[in-house]
C-alpha cells in the first residue's frame, strides 16, 4: 500500500493475473470507493483468505468510505476465516455495523460464490481465483450480469458475521 501510484491511480478496466495484481486493485477499487464516495459495494469471496482487508491501509480507506447513506454487502462461503486471517476488518465490521450485511451460503452450494467487487461504477471479478486470473471493467454490461448473479448467490444465502455474538 506504499505504492502512491495506487493510491492515485484510475481504476483499470483490463484483464489481470497474479495475486499481487489482485491484490493491488482491491486496494486500488476501496481507496476509490472512498475518494470518490460509492454509495454502495458488493465485496464477495468464498473466504476472503487473500484479501488485503486486514491492511492497516484498506481498513483508513474503508474508515474514510464510510458514512451516511453508504451501503456494503458481504457475501462468503463462510467467514470464519475473515474473522481469523482479518482482525482489523473484523473491528472495522463492529465499528460500522449498520453499513453492513452479510450472508453466507450454506455448504450445498460451494463454488458459487463469485470473487469479485461490484460497485454502481466499476467492477472486479477473478475468473480463475486459484491462479487469481480476472477481470475490470466499467462496462455496463458486464457489471449489470455481475450484480444479477451476485443478487441470486445473496438470495441463497442467509444472515451471516454478526457484529456481535451474545452470550446465554
Amino acid at each position: 500500500m506504499n505504492d502512491t501510484a495506487t493510491q492515485s491511480a484510475p481504476l483499470p478496466e483490463a484483464r489481470f493475473e497474479g495475486r499481487q495484481a489482485f491484490v493491488n486493485l482491491v486496494r486500488q477499487a476501496l481507496l476509490t470507493a472512498a475518494r470518490e464516495g460509492w454509495s454502495s459495494l458488493v465485496l464477495s469471496d468464498a473466504n476472503f483468505a487473500d484479501w488485503p482487508l486486514g491492511e492497516r491501509a484498506v481498513v483508513e480507506a474503508l474508515n474514510a468510505w464510510a458514512g451516511r447513506g453508504r451501503h456494503l454487502r458481504l457475501m462468503a462461503q463462510e467467514f470464519g476465516t475473515l474473522r481469523q486471517v482479518h482482525p482489523r476488518f473484523v473491528q472495522w465490521r463492529v465499528t460500522w455495523a449498520h453499513l453492513v450485511e452479510a450472508h453466507a451460503l450454506s455448504a450445498a452450494a460451494t463454488g458459487e460464490v463469485p470473487s469479485a467487487i461490484w460497485s454502481p461504477g466499476w467492477t472486479l471479478e477473478r475468473l480463475d481465483p486459484l491462479r487469481c486470473i480476472g477481470v475490470s471493467s466499467f462496462e455496463g454490461v458486464r457489471r449489470v450480469a455481475l450484480r444479477e448473479r451476485l443478487d441470486g448467490v445473496w438470495l441463497r444465502g442467509s444472515p451471516s458475521f454478526a457484529a456481535t455474538t451474545l452470550g446465554l
